[in-house]
């Protein structure tokens, strides 16, 4: 079982910046893929971000190539997502979720923490 908790988001003006983490239970969590996947209201979940468990091959979705990226500790268990020049449409509950390598779907996930971005 891996259990993540997500926290960093809060209120920001557009073109600011935020840094959010998610702290990891579990011993084998370089083992994981993380990934990061927000949903706006009204809206369906969507991708950001992933990054592989060792090796760390990461990829982006395109609204946010370029502005945000992702990078995990394995030694502190924590997944990060540094976000800059945020623009209104990333405001939603970003959530981290973990992949073992033998799965085809994301088997944990955290409690969301909001992003507001203000124009």
């Amino acid at each position: 079982q891996v259990q993540l908790v997500d926290s960093g988001g809060g209120l920001v003006q557009a073109g600011g910046s935020l840094r959010l983490s998610c702290a990891a239970s579990g011993r084998t969590f370089s083992s994981y893929r993380m990934s990061w996947f927000r949903q706006a209201p009204g809206k369906e979940r969507e991708f950001v971000a992933s990054i592989g468990g060792r090796v760390g091959i990461t990829a982006y979705a395109d609204s946010v190539k370029g502005r945000f990226t992702i990078s995990r500790d394995n030694a502190k268990n924590t997944v990060y997502l540094q976000m800059n020049n945020l623009k209104p449409e990333d405001t939603a509950v970003y959530y981290c979720a973990a992949r073992s390598l033998s799965s085809s779907v994301y088997d944990f996930w955290g409690q969301g923490t909001q992003v507001t971005v203000s124009s």
